[in-house]
Formats: structure tokens, sequence, C-alpha cells
């Protein structure tokens, strides 16, 4: 009698991810959304009002949830195993395409936009759609993912067809109801690897952060004297200082919060809340601040306008508005000192159109190296413990 014949392995498969490190194809593929940052920066640049810092928004917060989307895919699965790297690299030309259009988002391209960012999130759903065949809840989640997904490139699509406030309109509710699908389902099905988790969307800070750097060369227009000298090395300090004030302490305890969370539903909302959303309000704000870093570079010697006032210093306030809420998600205690200078740079945006660009350089600097300092100091001994070993803290 003939053996049975062996079943035939599926030529579409996913391999479950089993290890914590970041691999070179996800830092490959970040590179994409390093453009795309870019891009964003350069839309509001060249509409420097508050419709265009509307629109960069808009615009960012669209390419931030399909990136979360894919943090949280390649926490599942191994990207660079099987059919998923192919798909992967497809993802990247389309992200590609996206962020080319980005300019003309809300205008000539804005259909192409629509086009090439639903291929990004259909290939995210078809990928984890490969890693849950034999797991119910994980396509549960998948399916309501699915759901909000096309809602929101049916919408974007649509919103090609309209201009002014109705396109804005339609684009706030596609971003909308998009972010908000996980709430929609339940958050059992979702699977993660938690230092992985962490790691990722600590590297997108830092590529937010590389950001405000290339503005500052931008801004300088090929140019160096004295003056843009002096602005760009205090553009260097204060995107020094929003880098220490998240990775000095805030990274580390709250990745290792993370690990310890009860796996399921706790740990899965816990990313949720405080990566997929909280450390939006991060991003932005860095991003706004290479805004208000590049118009200030190129006009150091004279007055900003109210927008890039706006973008330097609320850019400043946004994320620490962000350490806020992400510390109050983690520990549920506010952090005073963050939410009370993020007041006043807010209070300051008024009187900085008024100072030379400089001076309110320095003086974002001046604040929010006070606050280094202080904390640094007051923590001390905890500060150095939590940095060596598995301490908590309540920084």
């Amino acid at each position: 009698m003939a053996s049975a014949a062996k079943p035939r392995e599926p030529r579409l498969s996913a391999v479950l991810r089993e290890g914590e490190r970041v691999t070179p194809l996800e830092l490959f593929f970040d590179l994409v959304f390093v453009l795309a940052i870019t891009q964003c920066t350069a839309l509001m640049s060249h509409h420097p009002t508050g419709e265009g810092l509307v629109q960069g928004m808009l615009v960012l917060g669209m390419l931030w949830w399909a990136w979360v989307g894919y943090a949280w895919l390649t926490s599942v699965v191994d990207p660079e195993e099987g059919t998923v790297r192919l798909v992967m690299f497809g993802a990247m030309a389309a992200l590609l395409i996206v962020s080319l259009a980005v300019p003309e988002a809300f205008g000539s391209l804005a259909l192409i936009f629509a086009l090439a960012y639903g291929a990004v999130r259909v290939a995210h759903i078809g990928l984890f759609m490969l890693a849950s065949p034999e797991d119910d809840n994980l396509r549960h989640s998948v399916l309501g993912l699915a759901a909000s997904t096309a809602v929101a490139i049916v919408l974007l699509t649509a919103a090609s067809l309209f201009d002014g406030l109705a396109q804005g309109a339609i684009w706030a509710l596609a971003l909308f109801l998009d972010m908000a699908g996980p709430y929609f389902f339940g958050s059992e099905g979702w699977k993660l690897m938690p230092e992985h988790f962490a790691e990722r969307h600590g590297l997108i800070v830092i590529i937010a952060l590389g950001e405000s750097i290339v503005a500052i060369g931008i801004g300088a227009a090929h140019e160096l004297s004295l003056g843009i000298g002096a602005a760009a090395a205090l553009g260097v300090a204060l995107s020094a200082a929003l880098w220490w004030v998240y990775f000095d302490i805030v990274a580390i305890v709250s990745a290792r919060r993370l690990a310890e969370a009860p796996q399921g539903r706790v740990r899965n909302e816990l990313a949720r809340d405080s990566y997929s959303y909280i450390h939006f309000l991060m991003v932005a704000g860095t991003v706004l601040v290479a805004l208000g870093l590049k118009t200030t570079i190129g006009h150091f010697g004279g007055h900003l306008h109210i927008v890039p006032a706006f973008a330097l210093l609320g850019g400043v306030a946004i994320y620490l508005l962000g350490l806020v809420a992400f510390r109050y998600r983690h520990i549920r205690t506010i952090s005073n000192r963050k939410l009370l200078l993020a007041a006043v740079m807010l209070a300051l945006v008024p009187v900085a159109i008024e100072l030379p660009a400089m001076v309110v350089l320095v003086l974002a600097n001046v604040l929010l190296w006070a606050l280094i300092a202080y904390e640094t100091r007051v923590y001390g001994d905890a500060r150095r413990r939590v940095r060596r070993a598995d301490v908590p803290s309540a920084s």
C-alpha cells in the first residue's frame, strides 16, 4: 500500500518571531519613513500657515499609523523569513510613493497618495492574515483592523475629490476612525515581543529627532557664518535635550514595565496606549521642532512669524505633554515639572514673535536644560540605579 502523501506546506507563509532583537530589514524599512517625515516638514515649510500645519499633522498621523501597524506586525512575525521579506520590500516601494506624494497630498497628488497608502496598509493586513491561520484570537483582531483600515482608505480616496475645508474634514475623519479602530474590538488577540516593541519605538523617536538635524542643514542653505553656526549649535543642543528627557530614564523604565506587564490584554493595551498612541505626540512635537529650527536657522537675525514660533516652542510643549501622558499611563502620576514647562512654552509663543529668533532658540534651550539639570540632581542615586539595574523610578 502506498504511504500517505505528506501535506504540502503553503506557498505563502510567515514565520513567527522568536527573538527580541530589531532586525536589519526593520531598520531598512524605517529608512523610507525618514523620507516621509522629511516630506511632512517640507509640506509645512512650504505652507507656513495654520492650514499648512494641520495638513502636515494629518499626513504625519496617517504615516504614523501605517508605521505602527508594521511595528505590531514585526513583533509577531519574523520580517526576514518566508514571504514576509518580499512583501516588506513591496510595502517599502509603496511607502516611497506615498512619501513622494506628500507635498501634494492635498492637491494634485491626492488620489495617488490615497492609492499608494492603501497598498501599504493592504500589504500589512495581508501579512497579518498569513501569521494567524491557527490563532482565532489574533485573526479576530486582524479582521477588525482590516475593517477600520478599509474605511480609512475609502475616505482618503473620497477626499481626493474635494479641496479646502471639506477635504481636511474627511482626512480628519479617516484618521480618527482608523486610529480608533482598536477600541472597537478586543485587545486580547494581539501578540508582541515587549523588548522589541519598546526598542522599535525608541528608534523611531531617534529618527524623528534626526529630522531636526536635517532641518538645521536645510535651513542653513549651504551658507555658514558665525550667526548660522551658533544657531546650528543651539539647534543641536535643543535636539539633544529632547533626546535626554526621553532616553535617559523614561525609555528604560517604560520598556521594563511593558516586559513585566501580564501577557495578554493588560500588556497589549499598555503597548497600544503608551506606544502606538502617546508616542505620536512625541514624534509630532519633534517634527514641529524641526520645522521651527529650519526657519530659525534661516532667519536667525530676524523675528519669527507665529507659525514657526509655535512650531519651535509648541513642538517642545507637545513633546513634553507626550511624556506627561506616557508617565500617567504607566504609573498614574503626573510629572508636574514637565507639565508646567509645557504650559510655559505655549505661553511664550505670543512673546516669541516680538523677540529675535536667536533669543527664542536660546530661551527654549535654557528652559529645557534647566529642567534636565534639576531632575538629574533631584533623582541622583535613584537615576544611577535605574540606568544600571532593574530598579523602578518615579521620573
